[in-house]
């Protein structure tokens, strides 16, 4: 069964937002023995869709007539700067309600959620948003769920994302879903994607947070990065910054929100991460919590489900299960 993906775009939406899904479906459809997409980009009427970094798509169909269209499989709208005036036109509000009876499964990208909430489409359920949007979407639509750090979430046939690669998980998730584990993973190789990130999984990372580097706590954080294995303790992190272990904490929360514990903890975890994923070693829980001062594999396992929302051994099966895929893989290059 062909199952039909539209993509609605409008004037100044994000360009990833649309490519980034888009291709997942396409990619799919050239892993695999017969076409399982029939892919559809929307918009207000046929031809050059002016994107927000200024390329332009081609939209293929008018929402202006959509009998030909409907029913739909998926229907995901894009996000972008363009997504405000989006929601104050009433017609796109309204193609919106007499299109979502009669899709199967009905998602956002990013600031997308936002035409949808403005449509009526997301009261009362689990949303997500890019992070810099999150405390505005709930702001103004006050009906909705907001779970503003988690990656693409799914709530009774409703999708909704992060912002921009997310929506690469999110249509990963989606094949996943129809395919199977294996095709979405092979896909996954395919566009050079480590691995596809699970929606609960945080919109950020300690690599990421440890961009925000701030004055007093540039020299410890180097020191804490440089090797998490070390057993640093509160008392001896605080030595090195020749400051009490009290003083320590307070700077903790003022800069990073959180405790030189709390952050330490984060900072193991996310090696204990990347040793999972080491095919040369395959480490077992205890090792690797060993290895990393995290307890033993029970105490690694409960964090990692926490901070990460999957358990360490889904995260290694889903990496496992592209590898296991990738001889019937056709080569992207001669």
């Amino acid at each position: 069964m062909t199952r039909h993906i539209a993509l609605l775009a409008y004037p100044d939406c994000q360009l990833l937002d649309v490519t980034g899904p888009w291709q997942v479906f396409a990619s799919a459809n050239a892993l695999s023995p017969q076409p399982l997409y029939r892919l559809t980009l929307l918009a207000e009427s046929v031809g050059p869709i002016v994107t927000n970094g200024g390329l332009a798509v081609n939209a293929t169909h008018s929402y202006h007539q959509l009998t030909p269209l409907l029913p739909l499989d998926t229907l995901l709208v894009a996000g972008g700067s363009g997504v405000m005036q989006q929601r104050d036109i009433t017609e796109v509000k309204a193609v919106l309600r007499e299109m979502a009876p009669q899709v199967r499964r009905l998602g956002s990208i990013c600031s997308g959620a936002f035409l949808l909430a403005a449509a009526g489409l997301l009261d009362g359920y689990r949303v997500t948003t890019h992070w810099r949007h999150a405390e505005q979407l709930a702001d103004e639509y006050p009906a909705l769920n907001v779970e503003p750090d988690a990656l693409y979430i799914e709530s009774h046939g409703r999708y909704t994302s992060a912002g921009v690669t997310a929506g690469i998980d999110l249509a990963l998730s989606l094949v996943e879903a129809d395919h199977g584990a294996g095709l979405a993973g092979r896909v996954a190789r395919e566009l050079v994607m480590f691995l596809q990130r699970p929606g609960g999984q945080s919109q950020f990372s300690e690599i990421l947070r440890c961009q925000q580097k701030v004055g007093p706590l540039r020299r410890l954080l180097d020191q804490l990065h440089a090797d998490p294995s070390v057993d640093h303790g509160l008392d001896s992190m605080a030595d090195l910054m020749a400051i009490s272990p009290r003083h320590l904490t307070r700077l903790f929360k003022r800069h990073l929100k959180t405790t030189p514990g709390a952050y330490l903890t984060q900072l193991r975890l996310e090696q204990a991460r990347l040793a999972l994923l080491d095919e040369r070693e395959q480490l077992s829980l205890e090792r690797l919590a060993q290895r990393w001062r995290l307890g033993g594999a029970e105490q690694l396992r409960r964090q990692f489900q926490r901070y990460y929302g999957v358990s360490p051994s889904v995260y290694r099966q889903r990496f496992a299960s592209s590898s296991a895929d990738s001889s019937m893989e056709p080569h992207a290059c001669p």
